[in-house]
This record gives structure tokens, sequence and C-alpha cells, in this order.
């Protein structure tokens, strides 16, 4: 097929939360659209259950189901990957060499976790105690290791944003921690959570709720610690420490147990592209979810520059901004929706409570259901009823369908 090319009027690349929802939207609102979606994988993961799965709550195989059942009907499906996006001719390149022109492009092509940027990590996960919730295929260690752990070192590690949901990381260190209680050994674990940053969660209201669950599993937070290296074979990780001005040392710890959370940056087909800013995320505006760059070019998802939370949530509330945006587009009208930066995290502090944060741009709190939830502020019940029970129905049934409800976009203003 080299050198071959199919034009469509609407081109997306990525088959994951934010390209099938999008698709879905366009199906459901604009009729005898030629469509046609870019993902190589046959598998479609839902990934906020992988933390259930890492705490012995979901199995694994609950978290994912075939591609095939959820791209919709009248879309073809491009089961391959982009190697490059040629924006200045319309046109995406595909590793076969074949391409597809567009009228309109939506990039959603996720990003990409960077194990390698962390030496020797690469070489030891999945064994020597080495763990993470952010693989499909190493959540279920991570339940094994919890199990197994009965005292010793017990490190949680978190890198320089952005990362798809920022909370990830303590909710693995919150849940181990509650089992571990439950078993009777947590006094006899030393739990250390090494965070890039300087926060424990980027919006400050929901920091107090979070703090009284830090002191009640006696866990040690390090703040501006880095996790560069690992040695899996000695047990030891090794983090670069920000100090005073400039300065950066090293220090370096033992460990029984560690869950990474590992680097994240742009997929290099992306990255690389003129679509891209200087660190590697597709612009866009932050309202209109439109390239800054290409005006036939939306995009939305964890590749793009957004300042939001990188979350299914964000997705859900993207995807029909994208949707109404592009129709506008088609039909030659001003784009108006606008997208509020909202974004959720269920912050899973024990088994059978979370904190539900929900917020927009500038760190503003937005619960959906304050009364129902104590505006999230609060570890609830009623919040991880909706975590295990609701949302995966929301994410299936109602997002990855095309559903607006509770994600109407507003009107952008000038």
């Amino acid at each position: 097929m080299t050198g071959h090319t199919k034009s469509y009027d609407v081109v997306i690349v990525g088959g994951g939360a934010a390209g099938i929802s999008v698709a879905a939207g366009l199906v459901k609102k604009k009729s005898g659209l030629n469509i046609a979606l870019v993902e190589p994988s046959t598998q479609h993961a839902y990934q906020p259950g992988w933390t259930f799965v890492g705490a012995g709550i979901f199995d694994q195989s609950q978290t994912v189901r075939d591609e095939s059942t959820l791209i919709p009907k009248g879309v073809e499906w491009v089961r391959q990957s982009v190697e490059e996006f040629r924006a200045d001719t319309n046109c995406v390149v595909l590793d076969d060499g074949s391409s597809l022109s567009y009228r309109y492009l939506v990039a959603a092509p996720g990003l990409r976790l960077a194990w390698d940027k962390v030496a020797g990590l690469e070489a030891t996960l999945g064994r020597n105690g080495v763990t993470s919730n952010y693989r499909y295929d190493l959540a279920p260690y991570t339940w094994q290791l919890v199990q197994e752990m009965k005292g010793g070192e017990a490190l949680f590690t978190q890198p320089d944003m952005p990362i798809k949901c920022a909370g990830a990381p303590q909710k693995a260190m919150y849940l181990s921690c509650d089992r571990w209680r439950k078993a009777g050994v947590l006094n006899d674990i030393n739990v250390g959570f090494h965070n890039a940053g300087g926060v424990l969660f980027g919006v400050a209201a929901y920091v107090p709720a979070l703090m009284d669950y830090v002191k009640s599993y006696q866990a040690d937070l390090r703040f501006n610690q880095n996790l560069i290296a690992i040695d899996g074979d000695k047990k030891e990780a090794t983090f670069a420490v920000k100090g005073q001005g400039e300065t950066v040392t090293h220090e370096t710890r033992g460990f029984d147990f560690i869950h990474v959370c590992p680097p994240q940056v742009g997929h290099d087909f992306a990255a690389q592209s003129p679509l891209a800013n200087a660190a590697g995320w597709i612009d866009v505006d932050q309202h209109s979810l439109r390239s800054t760059k290409f005006d036939n070019v939306l995009a939305l998802g964890d590749a793009t520059s957004t300042p939001n939370a990188k979350t299914a949530a964000a997705v859900r509330k993207q995807a029909p901004v994208v949707v109404d945006n592009l129709i506008a587009l088609l039909e030659g009208r001003e784009p108006k929706a606008a997208y509020n930066g909202y974004g959720a995290c269920p912050l899973t502090v024990e088994i059978g409570k979370i904190v539900l944060a929900e917020f927009e741009y500038g760190g503003k709190v937005k619960p959906t259901f304050p009364n129902f939830i104590n505006k999230g502020l609060q570890a609830t019940a009623r919040a991880w009823w909706l975590k295990e029970k609701l949302l995966p129905t929301l994410y299936y049934d109602w997002m990855l369908r095309g559903d607006r409800t509770l994600a109407k976009p507003e009107t952008l203003t000038t």
C-alpha cells in the first residue's frame, strides 16, 4: 500500500476515550460524513479501573473490551499506527507508507509512558518488588505484592507534571496502606511518597482531607524528589532531590515494594510534528480546542497543551466541544463551543471511601453533585459508589456512545 492515499471528511487519530467519544458524537449529530479512525490496538482499556485492580477490587478482565465493539457504525477503522502528521498538506502518514488526506483532523493520540527515562526501570518492572498501576499487565502484580508485604520499606513515586490522572500515584499508596492496616501489618511498614512536585495535590481545597489520611497511614511525604534510577537486584531507588536555588543532590533508598508512576511525554510523531508546541504537546486554544496553528485541526485528550488534569473526566467534557466546533466548521459557521477546564479525580483514600475532586481551570472547585458528596471536600462512601458502580457505565454506555449527559459544552465568550 506504499504511497496509496485515501480521502475523508474527518480523520480521527486515536481510538482511546477521546477518539471514540468524538467519533460517536459526530455520527450522532451529523449524518453523511466520511470518517476514518486510526487506531492500531484491538483492545480498549478502561484505565481508571487499574487502580482498583492493584487493590484487589476489580479483576483485570473488567478493564478491557474489544476495540471493534466500541467504534461507531459508519466510521472506518484504520488499524495502523501514525508515522507522521503532515498538517501543511492535510495528510496523515501511516506506518505502511500509505496516507490519509482529510478536510478536518481530530488529533487524540494520547501520550507515551516514558519508562525509559528512569535508568534501570524497564529491566526490573514486574519483578523485584517493582510495579505500577499505569500498565494493564502490572496492576495484578501490585495486588500480589500488597498481599505479600508484611514489613519493610514501601515507596510510591510521582514524576514531574503533566501526567495522566495526577492523583493515581497517591491512590495506590492509600489503598495499599488501607489493605496493610486491615491485615494488621501497617505498623511494620515504612511508607514513603516521593513526589517530584512541591504539593500533594494541585487543587488546594482537597489537600486537608488527603493529609488526614497521610497522617493516619503514617506516610512520609517527600517533595521535590524525582525518581531517576532503580536497581532491581539491589532493591534500591535513586532520587534527584531539588534543594535551595538550583541545587540538586541524589538520594538512594532501599525498598521491598515500590510503585512507580513513570514520566509521561507526547508520542514522537505528535511531539515532533508541526502541530506541537516546544514542550511536545499538540498546541490548541484551551477553550475551543482548535489548533493554534492549523484552522482545520482540533485536538483533545492527553496529547494536548490544555492546562487541565489529564483524565477521562476531562475528555468527557472536551469531546462535545470538539464535536460541536467541528460541525460548525464543516457547515461554514464560527465555532462557539467552549471547554472550561473541567477535570475530576476520585481519590481512593480507603476501601469504601473517596475524596471526589472536581475542578475547572484555575483550580476552581466544581462538584457535579455537591449535596450528594459533601462538595467533594471530604471522603464519602457515596463517592466510592459513584467510582465503582456508576463511572464504568458512564464511560462505556454514555461517553463512548456520544451521550452528552452532564457534559453540555459552554459557549465561547469574545
